[in-house]
């Protein structure tokens, strides 16, 4: 794993020293709170590109979210409350109190853009001042109003007509011009995450977009450096990001996830939210088979009365109200992707992650879309 400070000349990695970080995931159908300790080391890990730290974890919390509803805050009292739980069980497993936070995002329609900036170098070295100019340069692209950055990262470095740099350091030219790739998101949705957390008595050092930390969490460096998309399946949203040469070059989000499997079942067999959660976790799958007919499943009813006679209905009822949304899902990560321009460099590399990821058979029905 690297973390990086900010730094006026771009990303620094932390000082090699012990670090305790905090992060909180606000998601759609639960709220996890990490505390780890970072530790110096020499060692090179082979699943993550440039470690620069051992991670620690020494204590984690986790409620049930409220108030939460794809990834945006609707009820701050009770956002709130479930926030502050999460924070109290990792603060005392820990034996620390957290007063700041790294921030998962995945609301506000996170969106992508790529652009270029360059500065002149008058045929000199190109020094760390530099690298800090360019960079500075490429920050000045406009935003669009009501839209905030999440991310300015660099992705890749040019030396007059030479691309593809990693390291201009100690390089000649004469124009140093860095590809840059920019992820923002709506600004009052991250306002209301913001006081949200602030009523908490807590305070964000940075935000952090879901499918940015999905794709560095679960990629292997052969993965990013080749082109892959990465599709985080959550409660309530369903993040993209797409990594090539070792760089997050898009990232997207879908306000539809696993939840949504769930309302519809609890609609189509006329049960309890409850009830239908346990049917997708337990009986759940995007492919039919020739045996739904055949097994049949015991369905409570809505309502408070226990004597109510459970209904039966086969499997093949359940999997006929799965299959469409997951087809649905699949169909807009698909169009998603075409629309960014990356779909030729990812091909048929995507790397399936998140809760709603587990259900029987959706890797198979992702082949087929």
């Amino acid at each position: 794993m690297r973390v990086f400070a900010a730094s006026e000349n771009g990303r620094r990695p932390l000082a090699r020293r012990p670090v305790t970080v905090s992060v909180l995931d606000v998601g759609s159908s639960k709220i996890c709170c990490l505390i780890a300790r970072l530790k110096p080391t020499d060692e090179i890990g082979d699943a993550l590109r440039a470690r620069t730290h051992a991670v620690e974890v020494i204590g984690f919390g986790h409620q049930r979210s409220r108030g939460v509803k794809s990834g945006v805050v609707v009820d701050l009292d009770a956002a709130e409350r479930a926030i502050r739980h999460a924070v109290d069980a990792a603060e005392r497993m820990a034996g620390v109190t957290v007063h700041s936070l790294i921030v998962n995002l995945s609301a506000g329609r996170l969106q992508s853009e790529t652009y270029s900036a360059s500065v002149a170098l008058a045929d000199r070295a190109v020094g760390e001042s530099d690298i800090g100019r360019v960079l500075a340069a490429g920050r000045r692209h406009s935003v669009t109003e009501g839209r905030s950055v999440v991310h300015a990262l660099p992705i890749g470095y040019s030396l007059d007509a030479d691309g593809g740099i990693a390291d201009p350091r100690g390089m000649v030219g004469q124009r140093l011009g860095v590809d840059m790739h920019m992820v923002t998101a709506d600004s009052r949705p991250l306002s209301n995450l913001e006081l949200c957390i602030n009523r908490c008595h807590l305070s964000i050092e940075r935000m952090v977009a879901s499918p940015y930390a999905s794709g560095l969490s679960v990629l292997v460096d052969d993965e990013a450096e080749l082109g892959c998309a990465c599709v985080d399946f959550g409660g309530g949203t369903t993040t993209i990001a797409v990594f090539m040469k070792g760089q997050v070059v898009h990232a997207d989000a879908i306000a539809v996830g696993g939840k949504h499997i769930t309302t519809d079942i609890a609609r189509g067999l006329s049960t309890k939210l409850q009830d239908a959660e346990r049917l997708k976790t337990m009986h759940g799958t995007a492919l039919p088979s020739a045996a739904d007919d055949r097994e049949i499943l015991s369905v409570l009813p809505i309502g408070d009365d226990d004597g109510d006679v459970p209904n039966h209905v086969p499997r093949s009822a359940l999997t006929r109200i799965v299959r469409p949304r997951i087809e649905e899902i699949l169909e807009l990560v698909r169009d998603r992707l075409n629309a960014s321009g990356f779909a030729g460099i990812v091909g048929r590399r995507m790397v399936l992650t998140g809760g709603a990821s587990q259900l029987t058979g959706l890797a198979e029905a992702a082949r087929r879309v």
